[in-house]
């Protein structure tokens, strides 16, 4: 045995009977007799992990059970055990440090984990920043926040970079709950600053999920799970805010998982279903096309909204299976519609960060015969500021081929009009939020006159989303929109009623005439 090792003898009381010269040297003023008795004493005298001590030092410790006591051998794994639990990156832990220093405060008998808590925090849009301003930009906010997490940290206090952007803090030694949502606050509010990150001005936020240690907590990765959760809703509550995790979590996060295992049910057994809504052009004075809407009809849920299983089936990344289906149904069914009507389809941001994307349309035109000039792909402002450059490149590559591109829910974002300058769209969809509102709703009507100036000006069309009314419909005429969908033209109807839709008696039935509306009306009613 290597004389680098602290070796001893210890008697069955746990008395230190024959300790060598390095076991001397290293832990005679230490706790560490203490814990090997303590570890060895929990385990039949047999032990072997790694004891981290007060000062920083780290040991491997072997304890073998003996006549008459044990015998422990120990080495000095510091240097080794240091570098093996930094973040090179920023040099705060790592996630190893993280769960050993969680682990064993919720086994140190001495410690009230009452005043401890967890907290996981997530910066916004990390991806997306890293993604196109590159690595090393990427690398240097990380550090900042780094910095400001540390700045912020109480003593004993631990942090660490858990993965990506996502970091660690175990506070100890205060008042919880209040201790800890001070901190998340003071956090927040830090890491919401502006950032100068090699001559880049950065806006970035960070969301937080906080668990108090309940008393008699011992699992780790339980508080850790309830943690993630309370960070999912702080997320989805919107950035720069911060949840305490809730029992009814745990039950919300299981529904999600029970839906997801349905979800995957349901494209196997081709449960979903596509219904096709009209787009009417007001200077044609007729139906030129149709959006292709998902609709799910489950044998054990019944119907189920979109906006329920949408945002799970993009989580657990199987929208772009379904998206792929979606795609290739629609282009099938509308290459058997008269009179070449357009088809518009809805691609959403995770699809785009898939390598497949491109082929899958390019199989769906191919097999369906569809002409690429009648397809119009549906995209929100997440696809550019998720995707990037990326979704440029495949953008470009389909306008190419004759796909055009329509940029959907218009205005409810903060950056719509720096995209409009970087891809030449087809059409601008405004978002029904600002159709829908009362006819006394300044702010809305400017809104929709903007779009539609400005649209007219790029050569865009506009089409105003959610019309129901005869009211609205004037309105947005004569703001200049240029395409109208909603309830007042026509509900989402199933393939196989377009072909009667679009017959020239119903088409005229259709035609919206000055100062009438009635036939239209009375047309949504026979849907």
């Amino acid at each position: 045995m290597s004389m680098n090792r602290a070796v001893a003898i210890f008697g069955p009381d746990g008395k230190l009977l024959m300790p060598n010269l390095v076991f001397d040297k290293l832990f005679g003023d230490t706790d560490m007799l203490e814990r090997i008795n303590r570890d060895a004493s929990a385990n039949n005298g047999k032990t072997d992990r790694q004891i981290t001590l007060s000062d920083g030092r780290a040991f491997w410790v072997e304890t073998i059970p003996m006549d008459g006591g044990w015998l422990v051998s120990a080495y000095n794994m510091t240097e080794r055990s240091a570098k093996a639990r930094i973040d090179t990156v920023t040099k705060l832990g790592n996630r190893l440090m993280f769960h050993e220093q969680l682990t064993e405060l919720l086994t140190d008998p001495d410690r009230a984990i009452e005043r401890s808590a967890v907290l996981i925090i997530d910066l916004a849009r990390f991806k997306a920043i890293n993604q196109s301003l590159g690595r090393n930009i990427g690398d240097g906010l990380l550090l900042l926040a780094a910095d400001r997490i540390r700045s912020a940290l109480g003593r004993g206090d631990i942090a660490a970079r858990l993965e990506g952007d996502k970091f660690g803090i175990i506070q100890v030694d205060q008042a919880q709950p209040q201790s800890a949502a001070a901190l998340a606050d003071h956090l927040l509010d830090l890491i919401g600053q502006p950032c100068l990150v090699e001559g880049h001005l950065i806006d970035i936020a960070a969301s937080a999920g906080i668990v108090p240690f309940p008393a008699g907590a011992t699992d780790c990765q339980l508080l850790l799970r309830n943690a993630d959760l309370a960070l999912h809703r702080a997320k989805s509550d919107g950035h720069g805010t911060y949840r305490f995790f809730e029992p009814a979590m745990d039950a919300r996060m299981q529904y999600r998982r029970n839906l997801e295992i349905d979800l995957r049910r349901a494209l196997a057994l081709r449960e979903f279903a596509l219904v096709y809504q009209p787009q009417f052009n007001l200077r044609l004075n007729r139906v030129t096309g149709f959006e292709a809407l998902i609709r799910w009809h489950s044998p054990a849920r019944g119907m189920v909204s979109p906006l329920e299983f949408i945002p799970v089936a993009e989580d657990t990344g199987i929208i772009n299976s379904i998206g792929e289906w979606v795609l290739r149904t629609a282009c099938q069914e509308a290459a058997a519609w008269p009179d070449a009507h357009n088809l518009s389809v809805n691609v959403s941001a995770i699809q785009f960060k898939s390598p497949n994307l491109v082929h899958a349309i390019m199989s769906a035109l191919r097999d369906s015969g569809l002409d690429p000039q009648r397809l119009e792909l549906e995209i929100t402002e997440s696809v550019m500021l998720d995707a990037g450059g990326p979704a440029l490149v495949i953008l470009r590559d389909l306008r190419n081929i004759g796909v055009r591109v329509a940029l959907d829910d218009f205005g409810i974002g903060y950056s719509s009009l720096g995209y409009l300058r970087s891809f030449p769209f087809d059409r601008i969809k405004i978002d029904q939020s600002f159709i829908r509102g009362a006819s006394n709703d300044a702010v809305g009507r400017a809104v929709v006159r903007a779009v539609a100036t400005l649209g007219q000006s790029l050569g865009m069309a506009t089409v105003a989303e959610g019309v129901e009314t005869e009211e609205q419909l004037a309105r947005i005429a004569a703001d200049g929109c240029t395409d109208v969908q909603g309830y007042l033209i026509s509900q989402p109807m199933p393939p196989e009623h377009i072909e009667s839709f679009l017959r020239p008696r119903n088409q005229n039935s259709l035609r919206l005439r000055p100062g009438s509306l009635a036939a239209l009306e009375q047309r949504v009613g026979l849907l």
